[in-house]
């Protein structure tokens, strides 16, 4: 494994998972700048994206513009509305897809975000690409299955005044 200073990192970030969890959990924002630093933790950072979801109001344009400024590549699609109501908004797949394209370039792969789902994808980095896979997000919301397959787990909610906008 290569020195942490040289370890080659990529970040890839569901916005709504952390946003949301952020939300319910301590009705706070996250604060996605602190969340690249410390993830990357000083070492060489090859991409950072982040995955949001757009509203027909688009109302989030400004605040992803802003986490652009922070050094994410920014990655928007719209929110689906079917005809009973439901509403749909994921980049599960996206995010799986970006994440093995980059792994063979990559040292680390850093997922910011607590959903079970991504837990094959984990596992299929560390095994197929010899992938450090850390994850960050909020234990309380975080799957604990996620949490224990991953090489290690950034808990945002350990230090809060670091990881939420307005936090204590």
């Amino acid at each position: 494994m290569a020195k942490l200073a040289e370890q080659r990192v990529g970040i890839l970030v569901d916005v709504s998972n952390l946003y949301h969890s952020a939300r319910v959990v301590y009705k706070k924002k996250v604060n996605f700048k602190n969340v690249l630093t410390e993830a990357v933790a000083g070492r060489k950072l090859i991409r950072a994206i982040a995955y949001g979801i757009t509203t027909t109001e688009a109302t989030e344009e400004k605040f992803f513009e802003t986490i652009g400024t922070y050094g994410y590549d920014v990655k928007t699609k719209e929110l689906q509305i079917f005809p009973d109501g439901a509403k749909k908004g994921d980049w599960d797949v996206g995010i799986t897809v970006d994440a093995i394209k980059m792994a063979p370039k990559l040292d680390v792969i850093i997922l910011a975000s607590g959903d079970g789902d991504y837990i094959p994808l984990v596992e299929y980095l560390q095994g197929t690409f010899g992938c450090r896979v850390e994850v960050v997000g909020f234990a309380e919301s975080a799957s604990s299955k996620l949490v224990e397959t991953a090489d290690e787990f950034l808990n945002l909610s350990s230090d809060r005044k670091t990881f939420l906008l307005g936090g204590r």
